[in-house]
C-alpha cells in the first residue's frame, strides 16, 4: 500500500480518517505554548499523532511539584528546562515528526514573528496575561487556537478565532471581556490541582486539534467545553463573536507591541518592584527590610536565607507586625508575591518600598543547573 506506515496503522483503518487524515496531519504545523500540566499530554499526543511539525515554547524549568500531573518528566528532570526535556523525550517517541523547541518567555515583543510560522496554536498557559496576549497575536495572524484551562476539579476547553458557519470567529476576549481581579484569583499553588485532571483537558485539546486539522467531528469552534472530574458532569455553551472587544484588540503590529499585558490584567502594578535574583540577594537582610515568604508552610524548597512565613492566605491579619518596615516577598514562582504585594499597596500606598522575587525562589536555583 502506498505510503504506508505501520505507525499510523489504526489510523489508517478509521473510517472518515485513514491515508487522507494522516496526510493532512503531516503537513500541519502545530505550536504548543506551555510544556507544563496541559501541554504535556497535548505534545505527547499530536506527536504520537503524527503531526508533521510541532513547536513548543516555555521558558521555565522542570520542579518536584510538577511531576504531580506533568507526566513527561521524571525526577531525573528535576531542574533542567521543560523545552529541552521535552523535545528530546518527544523526538524518541516520534522521530519522523520535526520538534522546534523555544526555551523562551511568549511576549508581545516576540510572540508574532514566532506563530506566524505555525497552522494552528495550542495555549497551554496558566496565566491571563499570557493568554489575552496569544489570543490578540492570533486574531491579528488570523490563526486558530485550541484553549484550554483548569482549576482545582473542572476544566474548560473551546477553539478561537475560526469561522463557524454563520461566518462568525469568536476569541477569548468574547468569553472574557476583561481581566478578573488578580487578587481574587487563586492559582493551582493555591489551590491545587488533581493531578489528572490536566490530562485529560490536555487529550481533549489534542483532540480538537486533529479534528480541526482533519475536518472530522464536530469541532468546538464558538463553543466552550466545562468538565467535571468528580461528577463527570459536561456541558457546551455557544460563545458570541463580539464587537464591542473589536476596540481593545490591538489593530496592527506596532500597537501590539506596545501593548502591556501584565498591566492590563493587573500583574503590574505602581509602587512594586520585580527583583531578580541578584538584586533580591542583595536587598534582603537590610536591617529596614522585612523579607517574607507568603508560601503555605508546609512548601518546598525551604528558604535558606533569613525570612518569616506568613502566607498570603493569612497576610493581609498580619499588617501591624510587619508595618514598620520596608518589604520584600518571595513564594514559588512569583505569582502570590506579586498578588502580596499588590495587597499591601493597597494598603500602605507608596509609603514603603515594596518589593518582590521575580519568578519566585525556583529562580534562584536556576544558575545551578544547565
Amino acid at each position: 500500500m502506498e505510503n504506508y506506515n505501520a505507525r499510523y496503522a489504526r489510523h489508517y483503518s478509521l473510517k472518515d480518517f485513514g491515508f487522507k487524515g494522516q496526510q493532512k496531519l503531516a503537513g500541519a504545523k502545530v505550536l504548543v505554548v506551555g510544556a507544563g500540566g496541559l501541554g504535556c499530554p497535548v505534545l505527547q499526543y499530536l506527536v504520537a499523532a503524527g503531526v508533521g511539525t510541532i513547536g513548543l515554547a516555555d521558558d521555565d524549568r522542570v520542579s518536584l511539584s510538577n511531576l504531580q500531573r506533568q507526566v513527561l518528566y521524571t525526577t531525573e528532570d528535576i531542574g533542567r528546562s521543560k523545552a529541552s526535556v521535552a523535545a528530546q523525550k518527544l523526538q524518541q517517541l516520534n522521530p519522523e515528526v520535526t520538534i522546534l523547541s523555544y526555551k523562551m518567555l511568549i511576549t508581545n515583543k516576540n510572540a508574532l514573528g514566532l506563530i506566524v510560522d505555525y497552522d494552528v496554536v495550542v495555549d497551554c498557559t496558566d496565566n491571563f496575561a499570557a493568554r489575552y496576549l496569544i489570543n490578540d497575536a492570533c486574531v491579528l495572524l488570523h490563526k486558530p487556537i485550541i484553549f484550554g484551562a483548569v482549576y482545582q476539579y473542572e476544566g474548560q476547553v473551546a477553539i478561537f478565532n475560526v469561522a463557524g458557519t454563520d461566518g462568525n470567529a469568536s476569541n477569548y476576549r468574547d468569553l472574557f471581556a476583561t481581566p478578573p481581579d488578580p487578587l481574587e484569583v487563586a492559582d493551582c499553588n493555591e489551590a491545587g490541582v488533581l493531578g489528572v485532571l490536566p490530562g485529560i483537558i490536555g487529550i481533549m485539546q489534542a483532540n480538537e486539534v486533529i479534528k480541526l486539522l482533519t475536518g472530522i467531528g464536530e469541532a468546538l469552534i464558538n463553543k466552550l467545553l466545562t468538565f467535571s472530574l468528580l461528577t463527570y458532569d459536561s456541558f457546551i455553551i455557544e460563545i458570541a463573536a463580539g464587537t464591542t472587544v473589536d476596540a481593545v484588540i490591538p489593530k496592527d503590529d506596532k500597537a501590539f507591541g506596545a501593548m502591556d499585558y501584565n498591566w492590563f490584567c493587573g500583574a503590574a502594578v505602581h509602587g512594586i518592584e520585580d527583583l531578580e535574583a541578584i538584586m533580591f540577594f542583595q536587598k534582603t537582610g537590610q536591617p529596614d527590610t522585612i523579607t517574607i515568604d507568603v508560601r503555605e508552610a508546609d512548601e518546598q524548597p525551604k528558604a535558606d536565607f533569613a525570612n518569616v512565613n506568613i502566607p498570603l492566605s493569612v497576610l493581609a491579619i498580619n499588617l501591624p507586625e510587619i508595618a514598620e518596615h520596608n518589604i520584600i516577598l518571595f513564594c514559588q514562582s512569583g505569582k502570590r508575591s506579586l498578588q502580596a504585594a499588590q495587597l499591601l499597596v493597597g494598603k500602605f500606598g507608596t509609603s514603603k518600598k515594596i518589593s518582590h522575587l521575580k519568578g519566585g525562589i525556583i529562580s534562584l536555583q536556576e544558575n545551578t543547573y544547565e
